[in-house]
């Protein structure tokens, strides 16, 4: 193993044992890409500024664009005794060019060095969850057209409640992922300040021009405290409270995809490429792929407790704590990539049940809230109307009626209001298709949702 770059202040060669502990290269080494274009930046800087010459600078660009081509080739591999990813770079670079690779890190801290990397790592990051997401956003769109005449029970407190379409339920998952895609967006533009030239916290005496690197790397501008460009970790955070979400929506919807193809509910059947076995029962078909999703949504919460923890009791700036960032960072967005890519084919594969569905709807009495609006709309004060229907319900669960089949005279004997048509206002496709309000359930109603969904989608 190389000395390392700090050993001119020591007199021992430090531990093996504590080079291990304190060693990042096994999780950081994944920045390999974003540290060499930060450093690529910074080199241009420096010869454009007159720190070093143009010729050295120059020299130390192509070289750390070989060093990227040979570790994407395969032809280098990192090194796992290095330190870090910045040291393993830098000495390679070194290695190949002599004194000229020592002067890339002048002006420059390994703190600002890797603010800069995980800033320009999950800036891709986000991007490519931001299309996940879409993807998944645009599929479920693409479903809830098939099925605006759907009809299914909608639940409250795991009970059914009132009747609405699959395609009400589907949109409601729809703009839970639109609110995610907002919260990307918003986390990419508050993180996307370059902290490169903090130095490793009190900036440098060089005339450094850290406008050119911010627009080098494509940030809005540089971030204007350097203390705080060292220290901070805030959109590591909020991009881990933003994958929390995302994680929490994904989970709510396994949870019932788990109920729906159960044969409690058989309101769906998952496509046999997206479901497993039992190493004993042979009958089983179990939704292991939702099963893993409701439990990975508990690790990507731990790790934005692991972030908020780390940070709540440092001073500033930089302190050995925030290497922890990156481990649970980088596990909460490799989890979320992992079950959106899941779960876009799952979804779009299943077979939706609808007979199933409307059976279902037709048990439990959901149709009781319209049998009351029936009398509120030829009069009746709604508490009186609640009062009726209610016992109206009771009469039929005594009788082993539905309200569709309790006779005539049943409702007369509560009040004269009732009529024949009273059976034509309490059918499901009356009690869907009525519920016009903005956002209901109605088929006219979701289209609309629907059409808002695409304009925010672009499609």
């Amino acid at each position: 193993m190389a000395d390392m770059m700090w050993a001119g202040r020591f007199s021992k060669k430090i531990d093996d044992t504590v080079n291990a502990f304190n060693s990042s290269i096994a999780f950081d080494g994944r920045m390999y890409r974003h540290d060499i274009q930060g450093s690529i930046a910074h080199a241009t800087m420096l010869g454009d500024c007159g720190i070093i010459t143009k010729e050295d600078s120059l020299q130390i660009i192509d070289g750390l664009k070989d060093i990227l081509s040979d570790i994407d080739s395969g032809r280098l591999e990192l090194d796992p005794s290095a330190e870090d990813i910045h040291m393993f770079i830098e000495a390679e670079l070194t290695k190949r060019l002599g004194d000229v690779g020592k002067r890339l890190h002048t002006s420059r801290s390994r703190n600002d060095q890797v603010a800069v990397d995980i800033r320009l790592y999950l800036r891709d990051e986000i991007q490519e969850i931001y299309d996940l997401v879409k993807k998944l956003a645009v599929a479920l769109v693409n479903m809830a057209e098939q099925h605006t005449e759907t009809i299914m029970p909608g639940y409250t407190h795991l009970q059914r409640a009132q009747p609405v379409t699959f395609a009400h339920h589907l949109m409601a998952y729809v703009f839970m992922f639109l609110r995610d895609l907002e919260r990307l967006q918003d986390v990419s533009k508050r993180m996307n300040y370059c902290p490169l030239g903090s130095g490793a916290l009190a900036g440098t005496t060089y005339r450094t021009n850290r406008k050119q690197t911010a627009e080098l790397l494509g940030f809005t501008a540089p971030m204007a405290n350097s203390l705080d460009g060292v220290s901070d970790r805030d959109f590591c955070v909020e991009l881990n409270c933003a994958l929390s979400l995302i994680m929490t929506h994904l989970s709510r919807f396994s949870e019932e995809i788990i109920m729906w193809c159960s044969w409690e509910f058989k309101f769906i059947e998952l496509d046999d490429a997206f479901a497993t076995g039992s190493s004993i029962m042979p009958q089983k078909k179990n939704p292991d792929i939702t099963e893993l999703i409701r439990g990975k949504t508990g690790r990507v919460n731990g790790d934005l407790i692991t972030l908020l923890s780390m940070l709540k009791g440092l001073p500033l700036a930089y302190n050995k704590d925030m290497q922890e960032d990156k481990e649970a960072i980088f596990d909460a967005v490799d989890n979320v990539k992992l079950c959106v890519k899941t779960f876009i084919p799952m979804i779009s594969t299943m077979k939706v049940l609808k007979e199933n569905m409307r059976n279902a709807a037709a048990r439990g009495f959901i149709n009781a809230t319209d049998c009351a609006d029936y009398l509120v709309k030829k009069g009746m004060p709604f508490r009186d109307a609640y009062k009726i229907t209610g016992t109206l319900v009771a009469q039929c669960i005594e009788k082993g009626l539905t309200l569709e089949t309790l006779p005539l005279d049943d409702y007369k004997a509560m009040t004269e209001l009732f009529d024949d048509d009273v059976y034509q206002a309490i059918n499901l496709e009356t009690c869907v298709c009525e519920r016009k309000s903005e956002g209901g359930p109605s088929p006219d109603a979701v289209k609309v949702q629907i059409d808002i969904a695409k304009k925010s989608l672009d499609i």
